[in-house]
């Protein structure tokens, strides 16, 4: 695994998300919990619309093109339940945002969050 630093874990607080650049590609950062980050591909499944202009509320966010869905700390579809965001191994060390663009993490369930 290649973690490559993303942020500053102080750049991005709780509830708050963030799309960056690494190696060339957009990702979004998503602090949806306590000191757990998710990184996904910046740019909804959909339409290919960047994420980072949508909405995180209660652990979800929607895309503001055509309100997709998506648990956001597990990129499961919430609706559309048959898709998800490609969603990239990240972890927060010494106060930094890693994310491994290589290795790509299954979005498993979703939270039920109605």
């Amino acid at each position: 695994m290649a973690f490559r630093p993303a942020c500053a874990l102080d750049d991005l607080w709780e509830g708050e998300m963030k799309e960056v650049e690494i190696d060339g590609t957009r990702v979004l950062l998503v602090h949806a919990a306590r000191d757990r980050v998710s990184a996904f591909a910046a740019m909804c499944p959909h339409q290919e619309f960047p994420l980072a202009n949508g909405d995180l509320t209660d652990g979800v966010l929607t895309c503001a093109a055509h309100l997709w869905q998506f648990d956001a700390e597990t990129g499961a579809g919430l609706n559309p339940v048959d898709c998800a965001l490609k969603r990239f191994a990240s972890r927060c060390e010494d106060g930094r945002v890693l994310v491994d663009l290589e290795a790509a993490v299954p979005s498993g369930p979703a939270q039920d969050r109605r």
